[in-house]
C-alpha cells in the first residue's frame, strides 16, 4: 500500500486538494463495496498542513488537517493542490506567482526534503508553482493552466513548459494544469500505481471521467502581438484578416520587406511560432469557434478556413486540440451546450 500526503495549502481551491484525497482513498474501496466485494485500498491517505492548523483557503473555507507537516512518516507521494491565492486577490492584483510561493514558502523547502527522501511530487494549478520554486522541475516537461504558461515560462525558464497537456509525467514529478485536472492527475496516478483496471473502477465508482491528458480544446487562440517589431505586428494583422486564403509566406515576408529566412526567424523571435505555425493556430481558432456555432459539416468548415484536404485538416486539428472535430463539437457545441441545460 502507498502512502499518499495532501497537503492543505493556505489560499487557492480546496476541491484540488478533497478531490484527489478522495480519489486516492476510494481506489479498490468504493467500487467493492458497490459490487459486493471486499475492499482492497491501495493507498493510505494523510492531510496536513505546514503548521497542523487549519488552512484557509479562502474567504469562506477552512479545512483542518490530520497533522503537520512534521507529524508525517516521510510519504511515498505528496499531493500539492492549488493555493497562494485567494479569488478575491486574484480578481483585484491578478495572478502573481511570486505571491503564490510567499503564501506558501515553507511548502517549498519540505518538498526538497521529501523528494531527497525518495518521495514523489505531483502538484496541480498553482501549487505547480511550488514545485518549480524547489528546482525539481528543472529540465523537465511541466504543465500548468494554459492562461498562467506564459508566466510560468518566464519565471522559470529551465522548465520545459507543455501547456497542451493536462496531465504531465516526469518521472519522479507530475504536474497537472487546472483546478479541475486535480482529477485527471489524481486518477493518472491510480493508474500508473495500480494499474488500469483500478483507476477505471475508481472513476466509474465516483461518477467522474477517466483522466484527459490535452487542455488545449480549452484555450482560445492567444493572438501574441505583445512585442514591439513593426513588421512582424503588420504581417500578423493581415494573417488575421485573410487566414482562410491561399496563404503564399515568401509573398507577406516581401510585402513587409524581408527576406523568407529573415521573416522565419523574426517572426518566431517575436511570437514564438513559425509563420506557417501561427497561420495553422489561427485556422483551427476559428475551426473551433465555428464547430461550437454552425452546423456545418466538417468538410464545410475545413474549406471555410482554408483546408481542402479533409484529411490533413482532422490530423491537424487533433494534434493542436487532442480531440477530433466530430469529438469537439459533441463536447463544445450549441447542441452539447442545450443538452447540459435541458
Amino acid at each position: 500500500m502507498k502512502s499518499v500526503a495532501v497537503l492543505f495549502l493556505k489560499g487557492g481551491c480546496a476541491s484540488t486538494a478533497i478531490q484527489p484525497m478522495e480519489i486516492f482513498a476510494s481506489a479498490g474501496v468504493f467500487w467493492n463495496l458497490l459490487n459486493g466485494e471486499r475492499e482492497a485500498p491501495y493507498f493510505s491517505v494523510s492531510t496536513a498542513t505546514a503548521d497542523g492548523e487549519a488552512a484557509r483557503t479562502d474567504g469562506r473555507l477552512s479545512i483542518t488537517p490530520q497533522c503537520s507537516f512534521a507529524g508525517l512518516d516521510p510519504p511515498d507521494l505528496v499531493f500539492v493542490p492549488a493555493g497562494g491565492l485567494e479569488f478575491e486577490v486574484l480578481s483585484r492584483d491578478g495572478y502573481d506567482i511570486d505571491a503564490v510561493i510567499e503564501r506558501n514558502a515553507e511548502v517549498v523547502a519540505w518538498l526538497k526534503r521529501w523528494a531527497a527522501a525518495g518521495t514523489q511530487v505531483a502538484a496541480v494549478c498553482s501549487g505547480v508553482a511550488l514545485l518549480a520554486a524547489t528546482g525539481l522541475l528543472d529540465g523537465k516537461r511541466g504543465t500548468v493552466h494554459w492562461g498562467l504558461a506564459d508566466k510560468y515560462r518566464q519565471r522559470f525558464p529551465e522548465v520545459d513548459w507543455r501547456e497542451e497537456y493536462l496531465v504531465v509525467d516526469s518521472g519522479d514529478v507530475y504536474c497537472g494544469g487546472g483546478i479541475n485536472a486535480a482529477a485527471d492527475l489524481s486518477l493518472y496516478l491510480v493508474e500508473k500505481f495500480c494499474g488500469r483496471q483500478v483507476a477505471v473502477q475508481t472513476a466509474k465508482a465516483l461518477l467522474i471521467e477517466m483522466p484527459r491528458t490535452w487542455q488545449n480544446a480549452f484555450t482560445h487562440f492567444s493572438l501574441r502581438m505583445a512585442h514591439d517589431d513593426e513588421p512582424i505586428l503588420r504581417a500578423q494583422a493581415w494573417l488575421q484578416r485573410h487566414f482562410a486564403e491561399d496563404v503564399r509566406l515568401e509573398a507577406v515576408a516581401a510585402d513587409v520587406g524581408m527576406s523568407g529566412r529573415n521573416f522565419a526567424r523574426r517572426f518566431k523571435d517575436a511570437t514564438g511560432e513559425s509563420p506557417l505555425a501561427y497561420l495553422h493556430s489561427l485556422r483551427v481558432a476559428m475551426a473551433k469557434r465555428l464547430l461550437e456555432t454552425r452546423p456545418s459539416t466538417i468538410q464545410e468548415i475545413a474549406e471555410e478556413v482554408g483546408y481542402v484536404d479533409l484529411i490533413f485538416f482532422r490530423n491537424l486539428f487533433k494534434r493542436h486540440t487532442g480531440l477530433t472535430p466530430n469529438t469537439y463539437r459533441r463536447r463544445f457545441g450549441e447542441a452539447a451546450q442545450a443538452i447540459a441545460v435541458a
